[in-house]
């Protein structure tokens, strides 16, 4: 079976965490390999810039550079590789979060954000995108019982994650065949199946 990249979106607090451990199960359930992994991260350099980005103040366009280039090396080391091995890559977000965040949180100009994506993986993007979409409300409430310090992102006010929000729906409506909504207010196990079904449908 031809190899697979899927991702997992949505605002903190939002729950797809939690979610890809079963979704993981579930493709290799099917004598799939998985390469699970998370942005930005997934290597010994990307995640030194991940604690970079989630705890060191910066100008917004070094936090979109440092985002790519720690997407980069993520691809040239571990996403393509596994990709041209037959191996299936489920991630803890990708692209689609930079736009959502540096494009629609904090207002970067979305043809830089558009020149980066295009120099960084012109030929690649994901074949699902999961959008686990929540109220920033609810999704601030589930964040404040999980007992962690916040990092720099997870401590922005509500109208942040408000453009954040509509930023991932955009870019879903703009990519409706790629990109699918999880309504993430339901139950887990209620979102659980809604993702097995997801999957199945567009990856089998």
């Amino acid at each position: 079976m031809k190899s697979r990249f899927i991702t997992f979106e949505g605002i903190d607090g939002a729950g797809k965490s939690s979610q890809i451990a079963a979704a993981v199960a579930l493709i290799q359930a099917r004598g799939i390999t998985v390469l699970q992994t998370r942005e930005p991260g997934g290597t010994p350099l990307g995640e030194k810039l991940r604690e970079l980005l989630l705890h060191e103040p910066m100008h917004l366009e070094t936090e979109a550079l440092l985002m790519f280039a720690a997407r980069k090396e993520h691809l040239a080391a571990r996403i393509e590789p596994a990709l041209a091995a037959g191996q299936w890559v489920v991630s803890d977000r990708f692209t689609d979060a930079t736009y959502a965040y540096q494009v629609g949180g904090r207002g970067l100009d979305a043809t830089r954000f558009a020149q980066l994506e295009a120099w960084v993986h012109p030929h690649l993007q994901p074949d699902l995108t999961l959008i686990f979409d929540l109220d920033p409300k609810e999704a601030a409430r589930r964040l404040s019982g999980t007992g962690q310090a916040p990092d720099r992102f997870e401590r922005e006010k509500a109208d942040f994650f408000e453009r954040v929000r509509a930023a991932y729906l955009a870019r879903a409506a703009a990519d409706p065949t790629r990109v699918r909504v999880v309504d993430a207010s339901q139950t887990p196990d209620a979102i659980r199946q809604q993702v097995e079904a997801l999957i199945l449908e567009a990856c089998f």
